[in-house]
């Protein structure tokens, strides 16, 4: 006999405290085998279709390893530094663009700012918080990810990490199946089922878009010639998981910079702005539908709820489980609207009569 509701609610709430207690006392412990585990499940797919194509689990995570280790190295060698100096570069120069758009402004419409106006003060106000705390936030920034885990033990144990869960992926996914309720084997089933696809949209999908649309936009500044493009690319790509952000602020901070720049240039700055417009189009009507589907059941809102939510209470770590317990609140939300909507509680007896 199945135990009474009453029962299964208590030890599930038991069993969800204790993970959330465990998350917060040894989130920096297992930070390593969260990053793993999430880039382990989004290469499980890739080591599947080795898989298919005749390889065994062995050798399909052997290949993919390597293959990410040549691209990881080709990204140190390549990419990273290069983002790094433009980042460094563009914080340190910020003071002197706030600086040089007053002058720009004000040598080209200087009836627009007076030295005495609140916008010419606010923008001095704004140039000289980034003169003084520009270097302090990347300073802080760096601190805290060096104090959350030591950065080289996570380049030593999440690779290895990632290794034996992507090549044991199967075999884990069936003894967590075996160990499931029997009773409410199918409807756990059938509700994984629904959080897997929701995340191989959001994460899987959505992941490839962001890397698609970050290089599409840092390597169009670049070849535009345009200051510190590559950066302002890459945080325009990393924002366009929500809906027309990513291109609305990396194209207004770009075509500000382009301003700046080349003014009575109009050739360049036409290209800032087609770049943009065309990695609208190419996202909204390309990539997004095919990579990611038309109906993913992750709201842009809910997920930024949820990562202010759990990096405030778990910090860096909260963040990193933000989206698949998202995703996972999503659907049973979504689950026991069903089952309201199914309920006499909903329809009440004229809606049993009418069946």
């Amino acid at each position: 006999m199945a135990l009474p509701i009453k029962d299964q609610l208590k030890y599930w709430g038991i069993a969800a405290a204790v993970s959330f207690f465990i998350l917060w006392v040894l989130g920096d412990v297992i930070l390593p085998f969260i990053l793993g585990g999430a880039v382990a499940y989004c290469l499980d797919p890739i080591a599947d279709w080795f898989e298919r194509l005749g390889l065994s689990r062995i050798m399909s995570t052997i290949t993919i390893t390597l293959i990410a280790g040549v691209l990881v190295v080709l990204a140190a060698l390549l990419v990273i530094p290069t983002l790094v100096q433009q980042l460094v570069g563009l914080v340190a120069t910020a003071p002197d663009l706030i600086n040089g758009f007053i002058a720009f402004l004000t040598e080209r419409f200087p009836d627009l700012l007076d030295s005495e106006s609140r916008m010419y003060q606010s923008l001095v106000s704004v140039g000289n918080a980034l003169q003084e705390r520009g270097g302090t936030v990347v300073n802080s920034v760096l601190a805290s990810v060096g104090s959350l885990v030591n950065i080289a033990v996570l380049i030593v144990l999440v690779p290895v990490i990632t290794f034996y869960l992507l090549m044991d992926w199967d075999r884990m996914v069936s003894e967590i199946d075996r160990l499931l309720p029997r009773d409410h084997a199918p409807i756990i089933r059938q509700l994984a089922h629904r959080i897997d696809r929701t995340l191989a949209a959001f994460i899987r999908g959505q992941g490839t878009v962001v890397l698609i649309m970050g290089a599409y936009y840092g390597l169009g500044l670049m070849a535009i010639g345009l200051n510190f493009g590559l950066v302002v690319g890459f945080f325009a790509g990393l924002i366009s998981f929500i809906p027309y952000v990513g291109a609305v602020i990396g194209g207004a901070l770009a075509f500000g910079l382009a301003i700046f720049q080349f003014w009575g240039d109009w050739i360049w700055l036409g290209a800032v702005a087609v770049l943009f417009f065309g990695g609208q189009f190419i996202e909204g009507n390309i990539l997004t539908p095919n990579l990611v589907g038309n109906s993913v059941g992750l709201h842009p809102v809910w997920l930024i709820f949820a990562l202010s939510v759990f990096g405030a209470l778990f910090g860096f770590v909260g963040m990193l489980v933000a989206v698949p317990l998202a995703a996972a609140m999503g659907v049973l939300v979504r689950f026991a609207i069903e089952r309201y909507q199914g309920s006499l509680l909903y329809k009440g007896y004229a809606g049993r009569d009418e069946e």
